[in-house]
């Protein structure tokens, strides 16, 4: 009997630190649902990683995250979003517009923190801008709302151009109000937009060309997700039809685009990924307003501007942050 109970307790003790860990409660686990690859969306994916940081979260020390790609593919965003739910991550990181929208039609539960341009309430994401509501919230780069000085510096550098191609997503709710603003900016310099649409590799491809068809003399690019980890074949497209080009964010010109003016974005999802941290620690959404970038950035590149015949104006080049020789 006494070998017996002895038995018993050896087993005891050795099984107790065993259960002991299992019992540990699991390291938490944010997802992080983007539109591209992680090579096309890495400082954004670094400015997140940097937030966590500032929260007091390292990834793989006490967070985990959960990453979903959809390698631009917009229609796998749904079932990648779907997915996330089904893992129960603790909150989704929706960084770009589709992918937004996608997180918001999976949960209605988990938290969800969007980093997006244009007006997250007009994009049906929240209630309002101080008071999101529900749950979502996290940054809006604003970048529908700088068409008009887009254009202006689109004009400035090609004097000559008479009609501005616009490129947008025909998602993005914001697009009719954007549009009407591209238009009475454009007539004030005596110009007029023409707009087309584009969600995948071989429509933007056609979009290029039918902009040249009907006589477009230079390109403003849209806010979106999916343009943005297309940023080689948007340069390559526009030296290619040699339409002088001005993008939303740095990340353009860095890789040959013309130039561009916006929010930096790293440094914009580096808020959301602050904010995912803040949720995890047990921040209501709700409570958590939309932030806004308070500066910009106008970027040129120089090499781009002489390739395609232009010179950029003195009172340009006084005014912008970078210069990419």
């Amino acid at each position: 009997m006494r070998r017996r109970k002895f038995i018993t307790l050896i087993g005891g003790a050795a099984a107790w630190p065993l259960a002991a860990r299992a019992q540990r409660p699991a390291m938490p686990a944010v997802g992080y649902l983007y539109v591209g690859s992680p090579e096309t969306g890495a400082n954004q994916l670094a400015g997140f990683r940097k937030g966590l940081g500032e929260a007091g979260f390292v990834e793989g020390r006490n967070i985990a995250i959960e990453f979903r790609f959809a390698h631009n593919e917009p229609a796998h965003l749904p079932e990648l979003a779907a997915d996330l739910v089904r893992r129960r991550v603790a909150v989704i990181a929706a960084i770009g517009v589709a992918p937004a929208i996608a997180a918001k039609a999976a949960t209605t539960t988990i938290p969800v923190v969007i980093g997006i341009g244009g007006d997250p309430v007009e994009a049906g994401l929240v209630a309002s801008l101080n008071r999101p509501g529900g749950n979502i919230t996290g940054v809006s780069f604003m970048g529908e709302e700088l068409g008009s000085k887009q254009l202006g510096f689109l004009h400035e550098m090609a004097p000559r151009a008479a009609r501005f191609g616009v490129l947008l997503n025909p998602t993005t709710r914001s697009d009719t109000r954007r549009i009407a603003e591209l238009q009475a900016a454009a007539a004030a310099i005596g110009g007029q937009i023409e707009v087309r649409t584009a969600t995948t590799i071989d429509e933007l491809d056609a979009a290029f060309v039918s902009l040249v068809d009907k006589g477009a003399d230079a390109l403003l690019v849209g806010t979106d997700g999916f343009f943005a980890n297309r940023r080689v074949q948007f340069a390559t497209l526009a030296t290619h039809h040699r339409l002088p080009a001005i993008y939303p964010q740095r990340e353009f010109p860095e890789i040959g685009g013309m130039m561009s003016y916006g929010a930096n974005i790293p440094d914009q999802v580096r808020q959301a990924g602050l904010y995912a941290g803040r949720i995890v620690k047990g921040a209501n959404p709700a409570d958590l307003p939309v932030m806004q970038p308070t500066k910009f950035e106008f970027v040129i590149n120089l090499h781009t501007v002489k390739t395609l015949g232009l010179s950029v104006p003195p009172g340009l080049l006084a005014i912008a942050d970078e210069v990419i020789e």
